[in-house]
């Protein structure tokens, strides 16, 4: 059974993900390649204390990276986005950028 913070990887504040956070109240994870809906509902609503009213995931794919002749591929990876319901206060990390 997976465990909160191994569900949850990171949060993402990138410029995109805090345009994402004030315009639709979403934040933004990077969570487990294996990790369902569910599974990452539980996870944000456990660790912060907060109610989600829905979730939408998107697996991103490895950029290639070079090293001179030598050439090689970033893994995958999942990232979700996660809408708080109305009311609910924002996390102290996301809150403050």
């Amino acid at each position: 059974m997976p465990t909160v913070y191994n569900v949850i990887r990171r949060p993402l504040i990138t410029e995109k993900a805090l345009t994402s956070r004030e315009t639709e109240g979403s934040l933004v994870f990077e969570v487990a390649a294996n990790a369902t809906k569910t599974e990452v509902k539980q996870a944000v609503e456990q660790l912060f204390n907060v109610k989600v009213a829905s979730i939408r995931t998107a697996s991103v794919l490895g950029k290639e990276r070079r090293r001179g002749k030598f050439a090689g591929f970033l893994p995958d990876w999942k990232k979700a986005y996660v809408r708080l319901k109305a009311g609910e206060k924002v996390p102290d990390f996301a809150a403050e950028v």
